[in-house]
């Protein structure tokens, strides 16, 4: 388990699994072809995996079921509010970033973030398949998995969803805006 991740008592297994059932079975176009009793069975006992799913709740991300790799079993969570989740906004890229800024740093990074929380950021790809399943992010934006090259000269990736579009932009690593924050996923 990732530090700090504690177990969750049985009224918060009992209430995440209330509302990822709930939130599961409002959006079965996310999910085409899985069955939700696959999934939770999936999740019991798996406590580091439920208390990211938990955090990702807790953080505003609206975590939902949007795939299932066959290879390997896993099924994959997508953070699917409407908007960038509204706990994890205003925050640069990475710790790099956040350590290069002298004023007016933000609390956290998106990768840190992700990092506590036991996620990865969204990839570009994810983000445009994220997109195939409704329309996020239409006032907000989102931090996506940087290449290694962009990020070695000083930028970074976000995206969001504007006239029907997905566009992907780049700023600077260290920037932080309160409609910015990131989007995460999570294999069980």
């Amino acid at each position: 388990m990732q530090k700090g991740h504690k177990a969750l008592s049985q009224e918060q297994l009992e209430e995440l699994f209330r509302t990822l059932k709930a939130r599961f079975e409002k959006n079965m176009n996310r999910h085409e072809g899985i069955e939700w009793a696959d999934v939770q069975g999936k999740l019991e006992g798996n406590a580091e995996k439920l208390w990211s799913l938990k955090e990702m709740e807790e953080t505003g991300g609206e975590p939902d079921v949007v795939g299932h790799d066959q290879e390997t079993g896993a099924y994959i969570f997508f953070d699917c509010s409407p908007e960038s989740p509204k706990g994890r906004r205003s925050v640069c890229y990475d710790r790099e970033a956040l350590e290069s800024r002298k004023k007016h740093k933000p609390e956290n990074s998106a990768i840190d973030m992700a990092t506590n929380m036991g996620i990865e950021l969204l990839t570009e790809d994810q983000y445009r398949e994220l997109q195939k399943l409704g329309n996020f992010d239409r006032k907000t934006s989102s931090w996506v998995q940087t290449p290694a090259n962009i990020r070695k000269l000083g930028g970074a990736l976000f995206c969001d969803r504007r006239y029907d579009t997905i566009f992907l932009y780049h700023n600077g690593a260290d920037s932080y805006y309160g409609a910015r924050g990131f989007r995460g996923s999570l294999r069980v």
